[in-house]
């Protein structure tokens, strides 16, 4: 019989009490206080013994074999986080993962006599009680708390039994046989710049006179007429008000705005921001609002700059709500830009009433919200990621969470510098 995966925090504690890995080790006397070293593998002063305890669990759950597969730092990581996430009774009490001298984590145990359960190989449950190691004896009130779930193949007979819905199988490979994960994070396929696509969306005085969705690799340009195809953005020409208005004065009006947008107003994604940039005399406004509505009450964001580049959209807080909205926070991150042309931002009169307005949405954060919703707090629940041109895969919540807080360390990383 294949030796079962061990349960993570049983395997902690010993680690912990041998305290043979480097900077893992307890920090009060009663330990329920404990620090994990979190170094980013692409620093420069990186070496593999900074990455021991990942390594160490990738090997004792079965996902690593020294000397058959390869290393994987990034992996490991996120496996290793992914599997501490999951337990309620252990809570992240210190993120220090960006010290440049000595990154790591504090965790703790929230549960009173949790640490003294796990060390004797139990598993607390959510109401305080322990459940102690499987034997004979046991065997019949374990078969009372198990639930039989299908698989995810559809028509399948064959059946998985689950102790705890928030809980994996405690199977060295049932992760990669339930939902076959790729090693690279493909988050960053579905954000690299060659992916992004923009639903762009354009009213005059309110009304929708224009709707397109494009890929745009190196950015779009807002243009009202031809102009100049040798800039590096494609772009997207507003359509004549002519067949859109009646009024001959808002015609007129819309016209001289469009005609100022001479070689447009420049959107491209570089790093991990969306930039912006003015191009021509018409002056524009920017605020990040809901889809439906942008937000007019509250003020612009601030004003497009002629002849330099100003970022509109960060995409680290949005990732970061992103992981505290499927962690319950209720608060849903905004992703679509809305631009003003030609006219002050519509802060004390309704936004139908300006001349033009913009909207414009990225497709691919567009998606990594509809994944949240759909894997909602399940860490069981499947979500499909869709990346255009290329198979979708399917990702538990757990994992897919775990990609996006990859994303966040790789961003600050980048922000902070190679240090």
């Amino acid at each position: 019989m294949e030796t079962p995966k061990p349960r993570i925090l049983p395997w902690l504690v010993s680690q912990l009490d041998l305290g043979q890995l480097e900077g893992v080790a307890w920090l009060d006397e009663s330990r329920t206080r404990l620090r994990i070293p979190w170094k980013h593998g692409l620093r420069q002063d990186a070496q593999m013994a900074d990455f021991g305890i990942f390594q160490a669990w990738a090997e004792a759950s079965g996902a690593y074999t020294p000397g058959k597969d390869k290393p994987d730092v990034s992996t490991w990581k996120r496996n290793f986080r992914s599997a501490l996430n999951r337990k309620e009774v252990l809570r992240l009490a210190a993120d220090n993962s960006k010290d440049p001298y000595d990154p790591h984590k504090v965790y703790e145990f929230v549960t009173p006599g949790a640490r003294d359960f796990v060390h004797l190989g139990a598993s607390p449950d959510t109401n305080g009680k322990s459940s102690l190691p499987h034997s004979q004896e046991n065997l019949p009130k374990l078969f009372d708390g198990l639930i039989l779930g299908p698989l995810k193949d559809e028509g399948s007979s064959d059946l998985a039994i689950v102790s705890d819905p928030s809980q994996q199988l405690p199977s060295p490979n049932v992760n990669n046989f339930l939902n076959p994960a790729p090693q690279e994070n493909p988050l960053k396929q579905l954000l690299a710049e060659e992916q992004w696509e923009f639903e762009v969306t354009a009213f005059y005085r309110g009304r929708q006179v224009f709707q397109q969705t494009l890929f745009c690799p190196g950015g779009l340009r807002l243009v009202g007429s031809t102009a100049d195809m040798t800039l590096p953005w494609q772009p997207v020409t507003l359509p004549d008000p002519e067949g859109f208005l009646t009024d001959k004065l808002v015609k007129e009006y819309v016209g001289q705005v469009l005609k100022g947008l001479g070689n447009g107003l420049a959107l491209w994604q570089a790093g991990q921001c969306l930039w912006a940039q003015r191009l021509g005399h018409s002056h524009a406004f920017w605020a990040l609002g809901e889809e439906l509505l942008p937000d007019s009450g509250r003020g612009p964001d601030g004003e497009v700059h002629k002849d330099k580049d100003g970022a509109v959209f960060d995409l680290r807080p949005f990732v970061a709500d992103l992981i505290a909205f499927m962690e319950g926070s209720g608060h849903s991150p905004r992703y679509t830009l809305w631009f003003c042309m030609g006219e002050m931002w519509p802060q004390d009169k309704p936004w139908v009433k300006r001349l033009v307005m913009v909207k414009v949405v990225p497709t691919c954060l567009k998606e990594l919200l509809e994944m949240a919703r759909e894997g909602g707090a399940s860490s069981l629940k499947t979500v499909d990621l869709h990346i255009s041109n290329s198979q979708p895969i399917s990702l538990t919540s757990d994992q897919y969470k775990a990609y996006l807080q990859d994303l966040v360390e790789d961003m600050d990383f980048q922000a902070t510098g190679n240090i």
